[in-house]
């Protein structure tokens, strides 16, 4: 049997190993919290493994029988010959893309575009308004990234938030109303995988950015909250910083 042939007809479970393969290196290195929910890592490894066992037992039990053709004529057989170059060639690029793209190329975390794509702070199953009642009148000292945004989303305003410090960390993503003066440190709320995470953000103000920060890069922001100082801007309330330190992307960069 030809190397086409055994490439076509072990194609899918080649692309299944390459898939376990994959999601067992994301396992034991920390990449799975890049694409789901820490909740869900032992069962995903789990099934990653009883996978892993049914390809290597395909691999086995399988036989590797060679299909005979019968041949009518010269033209059908160069027609054939050339329908199976077509397969083999497409089987071997399918295959070497899936290596390509889960083996080679380094995890990524989502960025500034799916945030473009999703909308900032767009999702009220992000920010619970239960959670959020909760957190007026609270000691602010203990707040997370998400408690920020709750107050500032749902209700609290300049008034409530006028004075009070925070130091948050997140992606640099420009402000849609007012780029040049306001990004915004954003996170994604992760429910169960990067397919449902849903940006959430804190708008800084600081002009001329974009001459410091990059957009996707990593900033911890040490900041009071004030009245946005561009009226003409879509955000009434903002972090004035007094630091803004670039940082390493964390090794579990969303939010739950």
């Amino acid at each position: 049997m030809s190397f086409r042939q055994l490439l076509q007809r072990w194609r899918g479970v080649v692309l299944c190993l390459v898939g376990v393969v994959a999601t067992l290196w994301l396992g034991a290195t920390g990449g799975l919290a890049l694409y789901i929910h820490p909740r869900y890592f032992v069962f995903t490894v789990v099934m990653a493994v009883i996978a892993a066992v049914l390809v290597l037992a395909a691999f086995a039990i399988v036989p590797a029988r060679e299909h005979s053709h019968e041949r009518h004529g010269h033209e059908q057989a160069d027609s054939h010959q050339r329908r199976r170059r077509l397969t083999g060639a497409g089987s071997g690029l399918i295959i070497a893309a899936a290596v390509t793209a889960l083996l080679v190329l380094p995890p990524s975390t989502l960025s500034t575009a799916t945030v473009t794509q999703r909308g900032m702070n767009g999702s009220t199953s992000a920010l619970p308004k239960a959670d959020t009642a909760k957190l007026v009148g609270a000691d602010n000292s203990s707040f997370t990234f998400r408690d920020w945004v709750s107050l500032l989303q749902q209700g609290a305003g300049t008034q409530y938030l006028e004075g009070k410090q925070a130091t948050v960390s997140g992606l640099v993503t420009p402000d849609k109303s007012d780029p040049e003066n306001v990004f915004f440190v954003a996170r994604f709320v992760v429910t169960c995988c990067a397919v449902d995470a849903q940006p959430i953000g804190l708008p800084v103000y600081r002009p001329g950015w974009k001459t410091q920060f990059q957009p996707d890069s990593w900033v911890e922001v040490s900041a009071t909250f004030r009245a946005n100082p561009n009226t003409g801007g879509n955000e009434r309330t903002v972090l004035i910083p007094t630091t803004i330190i670039p940082i390493e992307r964390p090794a579990e960069p969303y939010v739950y």
